[in-house]
């Protein structure tokens, strides 16, 4: 008897500047930053099943309700009365702990899946709307467009920043704590540029003298290895360069595919997970379906 398999990608995402605006009362900041896409993805496969079932090719990552995923599901069961039980296998490319969004895409993609298998009929801002619930970049992976996230970070702009050029992202295979980096950064309410107007209007190369990841100062004191390989981007020939997010992953951006490509070699000889994005990526979100 054959069975349903439905497959789909979970992206990764990198951080166009950072700016920490505000410390509020409640120990969380108010920001702003720019989203857009690795060409660096998870693989799903979900199985209509007896129950549910949650495996991952990655053993360090718990399958138990720490889990985004396993919480995606049981958010669905509880706001969308989804009954149905699935099989989940996800194979693990998008190196765990990373800064580059993995959880979170997981969940979004968690959350797409099962409402288009269980024909939940809930809308893509339905799916926004819970997914603020499970992680602050959720909502961001849910719409699947580069965005301009503001607030604390769920309140996101579409805005079409693509990089036009290709994007070298080094995980140093070291974590860097997002808590700490935030306790230790210093909010600044008045950023000298606008973050939104120069990732719409400024060349690419003007990008390293206008732009900043306010969240670097606090994390590369600490870990060292990150600033290095920031400064190894720039020296491979990258027109701009940054931590993403709170880290540890680095990226570089470079206009030529051949320097791009020695500078994604050479990390790679070094032993250090990285990948290789194209110019103006758009993430494939497509659900299909294949029968066994």
């Amino acid at each position: 008897m054959s069975k349903e398999l439905w497959i789909s990608n979970s992206y990764a995402k990198i951080n166009l500047g950072l700016n920490v605006l505000e410390r509020l009362d409640n120990g969380y900041h108010t920001i702003e930053t720019g989203f857009c896409f690795l060409e660096w993805a998870d693989r799903f496969e979900l199985t209509p099943s007896g129950g549910n079932n949650l495996s991952m090719t990655d053993p360090s990552i718990p399958v138990d309700d720490s889990n985004l995923i396993v919480k995606a599901v049981t958010l669905l069961e509880k706001e969308a009365g989804l009954k149905d039980k699935f099989s989940i296998k996800v194979e693990k490319k998008i190196p765990a702990g990373a800064g580059l969004g993995g959880g979170s895409s997981n969940a979004a993609t968690t959350l797409r899946m099962i409402n288009k298998i269980a024909n939940l009929g809930l809308t893509a801002s339905d799916l926004m709307e819970l997914g603020k619930k499970l992680g602050a970049d959720v909502p961001f992976f849910v719409k699947g467009v580069p965005g301009f996230a503001t607030g604390l970070g769920t309140e996101i702009e579409e805005l079409d920043i693509q990089p036009d050029g290709w994007i070298v992202t080094i995980f140093p295979g070291i974590p860097s704590s997002t808590p700490e980096a935030y306790q230790c950064a210093e909010p600044n309410p008045e950023p000298e540029f606008s973050l939104k107007k120069v990732l719409l209007e400024e060349e690419i190369e003007e990008w390293q003298y206008l732009l900043q990841n306010e969240l670097e100062p606090a994390v590369f004191p600490r870990l060292e290895l990150v600033g290095n390989i920031k400064d190894q981007c720039y020296e491979f020939g990258a027109s701009y360069a940054s931590m993403s997010g709170s880290g540890s992953s680095v990226f570089g951006i470079f206009k030529q595919d051949f320097v791009a490509i020695h500078a994604y070699e050479s990390f790679h000889s070094l032993g250090f997970s990285a990948n290789l994005t194209r110019p103006l990526f758009k993430p494939d979100l497509g659900i299909y379906k294949k029968t066994e």
